[in-house]
């Protein structure tokens, strides 16, 4: 990934990869729906402004709804009701070609018997462009993704990662005003992926176009987004950037969903005294700080009765004389390095503890092996709440 300055220059120059001046590859989704045969419904009211430039992610678990979204982006599936726009312009029946995109598939779509500098050049070609031009472009491109080294191979004599490269690459020298990736990184193995979305970071940097990009994974989500969509049977659980999906998640799906490993849940109630609002699980008994006090009085919240989330970070081990704590037992503890994940049971209830592996002194931690007793509490700062029957967050 080299020399991106000067290639950005050379490109406003000579009509290569920089953004286009008053391009706006803004892309709406106007109550976008998708029905299949049998009246099953992939997508439903679906409802999106993605800015000019902004790097948005689709994520869900598998069936969800967020690849067959993207491909009526894209123009490879029909949409069955709504309205979408690419720009300014309906694009409902312009077919792909027409739409001004690129997409990246999962399995990279190569032509086997072609170059990867030939595979990079194919759809230049079919648009009938000058020689120079074409070999301009894909120069460029394969030097910022650093294959030039392999652009007279075939894919067969290349890495999964490389091919991957190769797929992007052309993409990239289409020019396209959208760029849609759907799960291209699924097929590599877990060191390759990190390496790859480190890549595509730099990319998002090196060349100024709207990115949709498609995950079941909620790590690539949470690193690659400006904002994450998350998506259940079809409906959007919720749009927000990392940080707040993360810290404010709209319901039980989404609070599961986000985060590795997946926050805690307990049956638990909230109460009020003279001090305001409490959540009490167990025996422990937490008063709520004045930032969520202030937000239940507000919404008229009344004792009930709550699922109550805490993030495995936020779980903290603590002595059996601390005032609120709640008793478990050691199932299995996972050494990860710079951090230990404590599965421990609470009430019949798998609990997970991340503690570091060394104390705040630089000591090791101790030792928690099978059937340890250990004693944990919680902040009322870090917890969520959320409706036990809808799932709605209550704040």
């Amino acid at each position: 990934m080299r020399g991106a300055a000067s290639l950005r220059a050379r490109g406003e120059r000579s009509g290569g990869f920089a953004a286009r001046a008053g391009d706006m590859a803004k892309v709406t989704l106007k109550n976008i729906k998708k029905v299949y045969d049998k009246n099953v419904v992939a997508v439903q009211e679906f409802n999106l402004e993605i800015a000019d430039k902004e790097f948005i992610v689709l994520v869900g678990p598998s069936g969800c709804g967020k690849s067959t979204t993207l491909r009526m982006v894209a123009g490879l599936e029909e949409i069955s009701g709504g309205e979408l726009y690419i720009g300014d312009k309906l694009v409902n029946d312009v077919p792909p070609k027409d739409r001004d995109i690129a997409m990246v598939f999962q399995n990279y779509a190569l032509y086997p018997h072609m170059t990867v500098y030939e595979n990079m050049a194919f759809a230049l070609k079919l648009r009938k462009e000058k020689k120079e031009v074409i070999d301009k472009k894909v120069r460029e491109a394969a030097e910022i993704l650093d294959i030039t080294q392999y652009l007279d191979r075939k894919p067969k004599a290349l890495s999964g990662g490389q091919r991957q490269r190769v797929a992007i690459g052309r993409a990239i020298v289409r020019d396209p005003q959208v760029f849609l990736m759907d799960e291209p990184l699924s097929n590599l193995d877990a060191k390759l992926r990190n390496q790859m979305r480190a890549e595509i970071i730099k990319l998002r940097q090196r060349i100024d176009t709207t990115f949709i990009y498609v995950t079941h994974d909620q790590t690539e989500a949470m690193t690659l987004g400006d904002r994450i969509v998350i998506m259940k049977d079809g409906f959007i659980q919720q749009i927000g950037t990392p940080q707040e999906v993360f810290n404010h998640p709209a319901n039980l799906f989404v609070a599961g969903f986000i985060g590795s490993p997946q926050m805690n849940f307990f049956d638990a109630r909230l109460d009020k005294d003279n001090e305001g609002y409490f959540v009490s699980l167990g025996t422990a008994r937490v008063h709520l700080p004045e930032e969520k006090q202030q937000a239940l009085r507000e919404k008229g919240a009344v004792p009930q009765a709550i699922t109550l989330g805490i993030r495995p970070e936020h779980v903290m081990l603590c002595a059996d004389d601390t005032a609120a704590h709640i008793s478990a037992t050691v199932d299995v503890s996972e050494m990860m390095g710079s951090s230990v994940h404590l599965h421990v049971n609470a009430n019949g209830k798998d609990v997970v503890v991340i503690i570091p592996t060394l104390d705040l002194q630089g000591m090791p931690q101790q030792d928690f092996g099978y059937g340890a007793k250990v004693n944990f509490t919680f902040g009322g700062n870090v917890i969520h709440m959320f409706n036990p029957e809808t799932g709605i967050n209550l704040i």
